[in-house]
């Protein structure tokens, strides 16, 4: 009798749960989507699923926004579920991280307890000062020890990086722990990024420097014309060929590179003295197969088109927070943060995208401006599917045509 008892009480508390949670994602949805501008018209931004990360209770919502109890899942946390296919989408958001894929499932869905870095098919937690350090591959659930990792691990482009414990070095790590190669710098690492067999990275003392795949230096350079010389921000597209950094405070400048037929010869294509500076890590990527290149600049982002050579600065409210790194299909999305915790999804549309129909001398401009309440934020995106997460939530929109 009291082994019943005891579980009809936990069926009616996990019921509880459910409905509590349907009720908050609701609540919140109202207050996005009523806050949000329109979007275009011929276009569409869907809710999909909403899921909960305490207790993984999963919400589907079909396109009429139909939303019964019967449609609620969960799963337990801290645990690899079966039920996850397709790509996976890592994220991070308050106290925990993981896995989840398109459908809302999730691979690994983890509390915090140290510091943590994800990739898109490996996860580690290390201490404020490492010493081993256990790479965990999310495919194969398989494991790569490093032993006397002497720095802290970075995980980028399927990759193992170990930055030295002064900044002032660089290895990467092979399949079974061992160190492929390492590299000493002059000065303190302050941006990394890696694509392509290739790493480019920018230091303290204002220079770039670019490995290939050996770990060979193949090619340095180093920015003029700045009070102070430091990297702030660097990006490698994804097949190699371009690189954008942000060098210099007083003054501050956007540069890009591109490759030309050596491996490592590279040229300055474009550069660009901008206003006002920051004084801290400044966020640049390259968006739309690499054909743009977007950096944040004071008062908004800076876009440059690769294609016709084209620079468009969109003005922004608040600090970036939160990026899309695709920008596919005509569609750019950011969060940025403002005081008292209020953040704002905003999306920006490219000329000559197909899906809004827009004439070659359309502009770049913000279409969508949804603000929403939320200590921490994430953003992740994958073609016409992207997760966003606040609080304890993640939500998944499709993006589509009328």
């Amino acid at each position: 009798m009291v082994t019943i008892s005891a579980s009809r009480g936990g069926m009616m508390a996990q019921k509880k749960r459910k409905i509590t949670f349907i009720i908050i994602v609701l609540l919140f949805l109202i207050y996005f989507l009523a806050a949000a501008r329109p979007i275009p018209r011929e276009s569409i931004l869907a809710v999909d699923w909403i899921s909960s990360l305490e207790d993984e209770i999963l919400v589907n919502l079909p396109v009429d926004s139909a939303v019964s109890d019967d449609s609620a899942s969960s799963g337990d946390a801290d645990t690899f579920a079966p039920a996850w296919q397709g790509e996976l989408m890592p994220f991070t958001l308050g106290s925990r991280f993981g896995f989840v894929d398109s459908s809302g499932n999730f691979a690994l869905n983890k509390e915090k307890t140290r510091n943590i870095s994800v990739s898109s098919n490996m996860w580690t937690e290390y201490d404020a000062e490492p010493q081993d350090v256990v790479i965990n591959i999310v495919l194969n659930e398989s494991r790569i020890n490093i032993e006397n990792a002497g720095g802290y691990p970075i995980l980028i482009d399927d990759r193992i990086f170990i930055l030295g414990s002064d900044q002032n070095s660089l290895s990467e790590i092979g399949g079974g722990g061992e160190v492929i190669w390492t590299y000493e710098f002059g000065a303190p690492v302050t941006a990394f990024d890696a694509a392509a067999g290739l790493v480019v990275t920018g230091s303290l003392d204002g220079i770039i420097e670019v490995f290939n795949s050996s770990g060979r230096r193949i090619y340095n350079f180093e920015p003029t014309g700045s009070r102070y010389s430091i990297i702030l921000g660097c990006a490698i597209s994804r097949n190699g060929m371009y690189i954008g950094i942000i060098s210099g405070i007083d003054q501050q400048r956007f540069m890009l590179f591109e490759r030309l037929s050596g491996e490592g010869d590279y040229r300055v294509i474009y550069h660009e003295y901008l206003d006002d500076g920051f004084r801290r890590p400044v966020h640049i990527w390259f968006v739309d197969d690499g054909q743009r290149v977007v950096f944040e600049r004071m008062g908004g982002i800076g876009s440059y088109n690769i294609r016709t050579r084209r620079m468009v600065h969109i003005p922004l409210d608040g600090e970036i927070t939160a990026t899309d790194e695709s920008g596919s299909g005509g569609y750019l999305f950011l969060v940025t943060s403002h005081a008292d915790n209020l953040k704002k999804l905003v999306g920006i549309r490219f000329p000559s995208a197909g899906i809004f129909r827009l004439s070659s001398a359309a502009q770049e401009s913000v279409f969508l401006e949804s603000p929403f309440k939320s200590e921490d934020v994430f953003l992740k995106r994958s073609g016409s599917i992207f997760v966003i997460g606040g609080g304890t939530a993640l939500i998944s929109f499709v993006l589509g045509e009328k």
